[in-house]
């Protein structure tokens, strides 16, 4: 089981500075496409959406939110783009320090 993230540009990189694939959106279409795409591939067992990327989507995330159970949704804060704040971030998410 492996995570994915959906975010912007900053959140999507420090994570993936740990191993954590994912994709950067910035409009509601490139949100609903990478939420879609990564549902189907079951390889993704938690995906992380920053609330900003969330709300983009916000009813589809919600309607899955409270109707499914796999793969797990985390929403997390958005980095308001220093390195420190992004290092916490992937800290508490994830667990690993970088």
């Amino acid at each position: 089981m492996r995570y994915y993230v959906i975010g912007d540009d900053d959140t999507v990189l420090g994570f993936s500075l740990v191993g954590v694939s994912g994709r950067a959106v910035h409009t509601e279409s490139e949100a609903e496409n990478a939420f879609s795409e990564v549902l189907e591939n079951r390889e993704y067992g938690i995906i992380l959406i920053t609330k900003d990327a969330a709300d983009l989507i916000r009813e589809r995330v919600d309607r899955f939110l409270f109707s499914e159970s796999f793969p797990l949704i985390v929403e997390i804060s958005s980095p308001d783009g220093s390195v420190r704040d992004l290092k916490e971030l992937v800290n508490d998410a994830i667990g690993v320090a970088l």
